[in-house]
């Protein structure tokens, strides 16, 4: 495999209570000596056979999910524009039963999201209980989109007060006690920010524009919001530092190879899901007495 799980943990994981720096986590990061030696091709599908490998693990601890109806999980996907989210939902969700997974992408509020508060229209879209839920973009754009342009606060209808830092901690605030009440309730949740380079993204840009088939991926907002990229990235170091909790923490994952972000996350996926212990459910005496006896008609039926 790329890395290990330790190397991950280390690597992309921030613990609670740290003050994270984007400049400690390297965007081109892939793991191991042996693996930063591979190049193109090679180190794409040594990713690829990971994901697949991982494909079928992950549908296993879906259909445990499932059939436990105990715990539901929420995936949170955070990243720069040309980051990769989608195709990271493409890849690394493909094996999952479409009938126990969701996926919302979130826009712009409408007139109903802005007459409740801020958190109000993603709770609306939880999974339930044995289902597997992934937001594309979250209630975290919150405290990015929001806090780069500020003007927006002036759509969302707030008792008046002023928007210093006191206003932003008590988002913070609001975010962690959300989830720590989700979490206290069955719900597993995995964030992780897709951390690309300047570099890249440009890269990435430059080829929606060369490329006919993905010219409808670009949108000149998108090279509006280049603008703002330092602005970006601070708002991403506070919002990471006050919410990677103990019950909901923060990965940072590498995502200028993204494969490599596909193979981290993936893996990521599996071990979170691993240690809710979930078991396959048990049939009772008296139900497979049940069962027995429906064989039983159903084999001598004519």
């Amino acid at each position: 495999m790329p890395m290990t799980l330790r190397d991950v943990e280390r690597e992309c994981r921030v613990k609670p209570g740290r003050r994270m720096r984007l400049k400690d986590h390297d965007p081109g990061w892939v793991g191991t000596q042996e693996i930063r030696q591979l190049k193109g091709d090679e180190l794409k599908d040594r990713a690829k056979a990971l994901i697949q490998q991982n494909l079928t693990a992950l549908g296993e601890s879906q259909e445990r999910l499932y059939a436990n109806d105990v715990y539901s999980v929420l995936i949170v996907l955070q990243a720069m524009d040309a980051a990769g989210k989608d195709g990271m939902i493409k890849h690394v969700m493909s094996g999952l039963n479409p009938q126990g997974c969701q996926v919302f992408s979130f826009k712009r509020p409408s007139d109903e999201d802005l007459d409740h508060n801020f958190l109000w229209r993603y709770a609306r879209c939880l999974p339930e209980r044995g289902r597997i839920g992934i937001f594309n973009r979250s209630y975290y754009e919150e405290t990015l989109i929001v806090r780069v342009h500020p003007e927006i606060l002036e759509r969302q209808k707030l008792p008046p007060g002023k928007r210093g830092n006191q206003f932003w901690e008590r988002r913070y605030d609001d975010i962690n006690t959300f989830e720590h009440h989700l979490t206290r309730n069955g719900t597993l949740i995995l964030k992780f920010f897709l951390n690309v380079s300047k570099k890249e993204q440009k890269k990435r840009f430059l080829e929606r524009l060369e490329r006919p088939e993905k010219n409808w991926k670009f949108s000149t907002g998108d090279l509006e919001e280049r603008k703002f990229w330092d602005d970006y990235q601070r708002a991403f170091e506070e919002t990471i530092s006050r919410t990677s909790t103990p019950w909901a923490p923060w990965w940072v994952v590498p995502a200028d190879n993204k494969w490599i972000a596909r193979a981290i996350v993936s893996a990521v996926l599996i071990d979170q899901i691993k240690e809710l212990g979930l078991k396959k459910p048990q049939v009772a005496d008296a139900q497979k007495t049940a069962l027995a006896k429906a064989r039983q008609q159903l084999m001598s039926e004519k």
